[in-house]
Formats: structure tokens, C-alpha cells, sequence
């Protein structure tokens, strides 16, 4: 008997998108994982860090405060927690792959370019989300070498 069986692509994917609904951010829900030869190496969704406000208990319906650029005062991307997960258990991502549920901002990019990561996949846009013309994070990490693809869902062969 055959069966189908996921790629890791759609395993590590669908365990971001799954991680999402972790996030106590009230404006959009993301999700990370980090692999390194087909094993999980970090994982992080977006929120505020461990120790202070949930967003969404806190401030209901509204969120934290706005920075003086716009954006969420107190939240860390879901890649940057992941990144940050690692750095803090001294582990590696030269040579990783980041899934993520939302290409990554200019921010991000220049972090997860700084650590080595080469590869990363993503499901939905950045740029799409904040109403931009140009996917400046997505731009950055091409222009120097790490290889980005838009994640494409696997359909069913039943």
C-alpha cells in the first residue's frame, strides 16, 4: 500500500502556520520555524518578549502602543524570536532554513542574513500586508545570496 507522504518543506511550513496561532498580537498572527539538516533547530512566532504584556489579554482589540514609526512598541518578529531562541542556546544557523508564514521586513532580513541563514521560504507577503509597493526584505536577502521561494502548499494526490 502507498502512501503520500509529506515533504519536510510542507511539515516545516505547516508547523509555522500552526505556530502562528501562538501569537498574542491582536494585528496579524506569524509564525517560524529554523531547520538545519532536516531537523528542527528554533521556532518562534511573533509577540511581545517572555516576561512582559500579551497584546491581546493587555490590550484587547487594539494592541500595545505604537512606535514613533508606526509599528507594534513592544512585539518581536517571529523569525527574530526564533533567531533569538538560538543565539541564546549557542546554536548555530550558518547553512539553515528559515519556513516563515510572512516574508520577512527589511529588519529581519539583515538578521537573518547576519546569521548565516541560507535559504528561506515563505508563505504570504510582507509587502501585501503593509500596503507597500516593493518586498524590500525579501530584495535585500536575493541581492546577497540567500536563496528565498515563495512557498507554494502541496495539493493532495488522493
Amino acid at each position: 500500500m502507498s502512501q503520500n507522504k509529506p515533504s519536510f518543506d510542507q511539515i516545516y511550513m505547516d508547523l509555522a502556520v500552526n505556530l502562528s496561532a501562538k501569537s498574542h498580537c491582536v494585528k496579524i498572527h506569524v509564525g517560524a520555524v529554523i531547520t538545519k539538516d532536516t531537523r528542527i533547530v528554533s521556532l518562534g512566532y511573533n509577540g511581545p518578549p517572555a516576561g512582559t504584556h500579551n497584546c491581546d489579554q493587555e490590550w484587547p482589540g487594539v494592541g500595545c502602543a505604537r512606535s514613533s514609526k508606526g509599528g507594534c512598541s513592544l512585539a518581536l518578529h517571529a523569525e527574530e524570536n526564533a533567531i533569538l531562541y538560538a543565539a541564546k542556546n549557542n546554536l548555530s544557523l550558518e547553512g539553515a532554513t528559515l519556513y516563515v508564514t510572512l516574508s520577512p521586513c527589511l529588519s529581519c532580513a539583515r538578521i537573518i542574513f547576519t546569521t548565516g541563514i541560507k535559504k528561506v521560504y515563505y508563505l504570504n507577503s510582507y509587502s501585501a500586508y503593509k500596503g507597500m509597493t516593493e518586498e524590500e526584505g525579501v530584495n535585500f536577502l536575493r541581492t546577497f545570496g540567500v536563496e528565498v521561494i515563495k512557498y507554494e502548499p502541496e495539493t493532495s494526490l488522493s
